[in-house]
């Protein structure tokens, strides 16, 4: 233990300070310890995964694209909608076998309202493969 003598006006006085020698020498024989036991602790999660085979021909979806313009419009199967008919032409996709890849590309001058419309339609149809396009 370090002591400190310091002159005062009431005579010298001892400094205390803390010896951290133990605990350093506790926290290394942790860190050993740790480190021996962490590798035999391991816990597996028992998985089984499918067979991966050739994709049947036929079987991958249609890519289906939604142009929104730039006034508020939209363009699917070169057909344009407006905000009305979209739901009705989304619901008649997502009623087809596969479902196709809707495409969602927005032109640059579109409004985000638009987008988002059209996020959020092909969602309430339930159309589960949904990508954004440039």
């Amino acid at each position: 233990m370090a002591v400190s003598l310091f002159s005062s006006a009431r005579g010298p006085r001892e400094m205390a300070e803390m010896n951290i020698t133990p605990l350093v020498d506790v926290m290394l024989v942790l860190l050993v310890i740790f480190m021996i036991a962490a590798p035999t602790i391991t816990s597996t999660l028992d998985t089984r995964l499918p067979q991966a085979g050739p994709v049947p021909p036929g079987s991958v979806p249609e890519r289906l694209r939604l142009q929104v313009t730039a006034g508020g419009e939209y363009l699917l199967r070169d057909q344009r909608l407006d905000a009305r008919a979209l739901p009705a032409a989304l619901a008649q996709e997502a009623a087809r076998r596969p479902q196709p890849v809707l495409e969602i590309a927005a032109n640059a001058d579109a409004d985000y309202q638009a987008m988002a419309s059209a996020l959020a339609e092909a969602n309430r149809q339930q159309l589960g493969n949904v990508t954004l396009a440039e």
